[in-house]
């Protein structure tokens, strides 16, 4: 009997370690084949001397027949845009005179205009900070005045390649800055740091931290405000999807997504996506993580949102505007002045939102854990019925003629 249920134990594992190989080899065959886009940067394209007090970066990646231009500006409130069109040859004109004065439309554009497929802009707005006295992480009262961002002092962008970084601060921070980390992808992949989203060549990330600004209370807790902008469609509606997997961020089984969709179909245009974390610590352990909120979309001024970003002047005619704010903590968590840093992650593209799967490792622990038992139960049950039968056929007594 335990020379057989070896025997089966060790098939059993045999086929788990060829399972997890195949899985393996699939994993790394598919990477072969990754959709790949060719990047470039350029830092205030075109402008005939280097603006004063803000940067536009463009991020330029050409697919095999559309281009994606993402394009961060600190020329007031910080803004992405991403622009997708259909041709491998657009491009970007900006005229610097108009865009610098911020009060005309179109002063830059993509060309030939005819050839975008679709557009979506994120506005980082306002900074809001409240004294949770109670600890309840209830921000409906007790918010101190809030933090203008297009009135932030901007510092130059720091570029490294696709990534680029760009801080800034209030004047009436006494100390630290607010700062935000655009990364452009050529290909599939996912974040090395937590929440370690999944990304694809279709998509940017943004890192967004506060580091070292002194609270206004003991008790203070951050909110974010986002301002979606569109043009026919913009983002209205967020999605939150559940998982039973928390392989890649520990402890969090759900991922949002601010989508956009033409005329409340289930086509998805463009998203931005994010795992409701944020962490406390510029390396952070599992400790350190904080669940973060939304509230509901609600419609916005387009003009107030044109006038505080000077990109969506620039681009938008009629920009069609949705935003919310993003909490930080919930009750019993540690205020912000445990660490004095907030660290917070999101993704920006077009198309639909990358899906999170299930690991090769993942999936072999699991083939290891449902299918051996099976295997063994399966042994056990053909060993004990083989046995039976021999058994019976040594005991049977002959018949007496």
């Amino acid at each position: 009997m335990v020379a057989a249920v070896k025997k089966w134990s060790y098939g059993a594992s045999g086929l788990i370690l060829l399972l997890s190989v195949f899985s393996l080899s699939q994993s790394a065959s598919s990477g072969d084949t990754t959709y790949r886009r060719q990047l470039s940067v350029q830092l205030n394209p075109g402008a005939p001397a280097p603006p004063q007090g803000f940067d536009l970066l463009h991020v330029r990646a050409v697919g095999v027949n559309d281009t994606l231009h993402f394009l961060l500006c600190s020329l007031g409130a910080p803004t992405l845009l991403l622009v997708h069109t259909n041709t491998s040859s657009s491009t970007v004109k900006v005229n610097w005179s108009q865009f610098s004065d911020r009060n005309v439309s179109s002063s830059l554009k993509v060309e030939p205009e005819s050839s975008i497929i679709y557009s979506t802009a994120v506005v980082f707005s306002r900074l809001l900070e409240y004294d949770d006295v109670n600890n309840t992480a209830d921000p409906t009262s007790d918010l101190f005045p809030p933090y203008e961002l297009q009135n932030f002092t901007w510092s130059p962008l720091n570029l490294s390649g696709p990534t680029a970084v760009l801080c800034g601060a209030a004047t009436a921070f006494t100390a630290g800055s607010l700062c935000l980390q655009l990364s452009v992808f050529e290909s599939d992949g996912r974040g090395q740091s937590w929440p370690r989203l999944l990304h694809t060549a279709n998509s940017s990330q943004l890192w967004v931290w506060l580091d070292g600004v002194l609270p206004r209370a003991s008790h203070s807790r951050f909110l974010l405000e986002l301002q979606a902008v569109g043009g026919a469609y913009p983002p209205s509606r967020v999605e939150v999807h559940r998982s039973i997997d928390d392989e890649f961020t520990p402890s969090i089984f759900k991922v949002s997504q601010w989508v956009s969709s033409m005329n409340g179909s289930s086509e998805v245009l463009g998203f931005l996506q994010w795992k409701p974390v944020a962490y406390r610590r510029p390396h952070p352990a599992l400790e350190d993580a904080t669940p973060c909120r939304h509230s509901d979309p609600r419609p916005q001024s387009s003009e107030g949102t044109a006038a505080a970003s000077g990109l969506i002047r620039a681009f938008y005619t009629e920009p069609q505007t949705f935003g919310l704010n993003m909490s930080f903590g919930l009750a019993g968590d540690p205020f912000y002045n445990s660490t004095n840093f907030l660290r917070w992650t999101v993704l920006v593209g077009t198309g639909s939102p990358p899906v999170d799967s299930f690991s090769p490792m993942v999936l072999a622990i699991m083939a290891a854990g449902l299918g051996t038992p099976m295997i063994l139960l399966l042994g056990g049950g053909v060993f004990v019925c083989i046995r039976k039968r021999l058994t019976a056929s040594a005991t049977a007594y002959e018949p007496i003629n």
